[in-house]
């Protein structure tokens, strides 16, 4: 009878002081001292029990550390999985000042990846060494083996819903926004991400330049047009899980059946196979399946949408992978990269361009297509964001 009182009594005054604006924004989320906030479902997502967090490799939760599973209509699980996780990092003086507000970076993963620990202290030292005192929220959500970031033209796959643009952007943010004391405007959100994530980040800012004033690829896919067929094969290849179809494939994008997350179980990430066409239907020029072309290849492209990226901040970060007879994967990214930097220029941006090459110089980086280069692109990305944003270290 206490508890259902005091409950009561908590909804009367927080009704109240709402109604007569003595609290701006949405109500930040109740802490345990010694565990995670306890978040709220909402916005089409729902929170579940997960044993595979616990699994060995993956990194046990703090109160500013920690991972949520989450189920989503928009999204089908994973073969062997009960949801998506998001991990999430706050600031380390987010429970001491419970009247501060905090910009937001949403980073993404690459394929295959999963953010219960894609960025794990192993890879990433100096990122991991950063997390907790850049002044910002760090949101690190799902986006599949091999979902790019996109909804996908065809939702009656084998693999189910592939809706990822709608699951990030109209669930994964404001979810965020509800439960966290986030500063939730364009001015104070970014977002990056690695390689398939690369792409991902350009292609959510291109189609929601509302939602974001800073946007960073690392290693992306930043070109997906008729110049980088490439780039499309390496997409299609991850669709219809074309183990070898490419020599790009022996170098690690489709590693058939593997280890690939502590938190999912030894398969292959790119099962179940699905056509070809799923993503952004046909990538060649003509077509006997709608739309007949390759035109949705083209508006998914950054480099032929550069204008859409007007009024932001653009960062690109790539090496060379030490030519063309060493790692394919990050030499074919850098002319893609060339391409997007000399597009927005011409649209009237000005990017931030760093063209590591082998790497020399750019902390330990071998200029490859791996952690040694993201880990330093992030230790030279969140300072200036911290800078843009305005904040200060904390803790």
């Amino acid at each position: 009878m206490k508890h259902r009182l005091a409950a009561t009594m908590a909804v009367f005054v927080t009704a109240s002081l709402t109604a007569a604006g003595a609290i701006a924004g949405p109500v930040a989320a109740h802490a345990d001292p010694a565990g995670p906030p306890v978040l709220s479902d909402g916005y089409g997502l729902t929170q579940v029990a997960d044993p595979s967090l616990s699994n060995p490799g993956i990194a046990a939760p703090t109160a500013t550390d920690f991972t949520i599973t989450v189920t989503s209509p928009q999204v089908a699980n994973d073969p062997g999985t009960v949801g998506h996780h998001v991990r999430i990092v706050l600031p380390a003086d987010y429970y001491s000042d419970p009247g501060k507000r905090y910009p937001v970076l949403y980073l993404l993963d690459g394929s295959p990846g999963d953010p219960c620990d894609y960025f794990g202290s192993a890879g990433f030292p100096q990122f991991n060494a950063l997390k907790n005192t850049s002044g910002m929220i760090v949101v690190m959500p799902d986006g599949g083996a091999r979902g790019w970031y996109s909804d996908w033209r065809d939702q009656s796959t084998a693999a189910g819903a592939q809706n990822w643009d709608t699951f990030e952007t109209q669930q994964v943010i404001p979810f965020v926004d509800a439960n966290l004391r986030t500063v939730a405007d364009k001015q104070h959100r970014a977002i990056a991400g690695i390689s398939m994530g690369g792409f991902g980040a350009l292609h959510l800012a291109q189609l929601h330049p509302a939602l974001f004033s800073q946007v960073a690829t690392l290693s992306g896919d930043a070109d997906l047009s008729r110049n980088e067929m490439v780039l499309r094969e390496i997409v299609v290849a991850s669709l219809i899980d074309a183990q070898g179809a490419l020599p790009v494939v022996s170098s690690g994008i489709l590693p058939g059946t593997v280890a690939w997350s502590a938190c999912h179980p030894v398969n292959d990430p790119y099962q179940p196979a699905v056509s070809s066409d799923a993503l952004f239907g046909s990538p060649y020029p003509i077509s006997v399946t709608p739309p007949f072309d390759d035109s949705l290849w083209t508006a998914a492209d950054p480099t032929e949408n550069a204008s859409a990226f007007a009024g932001m901040g653009v960062s690109i970060y790539v090496g060379n992978g030490n030519g063309p007879t060493g790692d394919y994967r990050e030499w074919w990214l850098e002319s893609a990269s060339q391409h997007f930097d000399a597009a927005l220029t011409a649209a009237g941006q000005h990017p931030y361009f760093q063209d590591y090459g082998d790497g020399a110089g750019w902390g330990h980086c071998d200029g490859g297509h791996d952690v040694t280069c993201w880990d330093q692109d992030l230790a030279d990305l969140i300072p200036r964001l911290q800078q843009d944003f305005g904040t200060t270290n904390a803790g």
